[in-house]
């Protein structure tokens, strides 16, 4: 499991709200340089075999210094009228919250935190 991050239009990211929609996602992404709609994601397990995950809204972001070759990346996956990223750095949370102020969103956390544009936590 892990901890997942929002970028969001609702009250709680949970809450039934105003959402992105996937076509503005998708025509966000092919406005922004450093983004890549990719569909899937995928990365390989110590024993070789390959997990793979499907969506039609899932990007990775290319600009991302803690890319790795061995499948170390910032993946960014729309759901439910959310863009949510899996255990967010600082770097990542930047990013979101860069991401947010285009959509008219902002990020928040799991717990319903919302960070700001450095990366930390702005409110509880």
């Amino acid at each position: 499991m892990g901890y997942d991050v929002h970028i969001t239009r609702k009250e709680n990211w949970f809450d039934d709200g105003p959402e992105i929609s996937l076509d503005e996602w998708k025509s966000f992404i092919e406005k922004d340089d450093e983004m890549r709609l990719d569909g899937y994601a995928e990365a390989k397990l110590p024993n070789g075999a390959a997990l793979r995950v499907d969506s039609d809204g899932l990007a990775v972001w290319t600009a991302y210094s803690g890319s790795t070759a061995g499948g170390n990346m910032a993946w960014f996956d729309f759901r439910s009228g959310n863009v949510v990223v899996k255990n967010p750095d600082v770097s990542i949370l930047s990013k979101m919250w860069q991401i947010a102020q285009k959509l008219g969103a902002r990020v928040q956390g799991d717990d319903c935190e919302i960070y700001g544009s450095d990366g930390s936590i702005v409110a509880t």
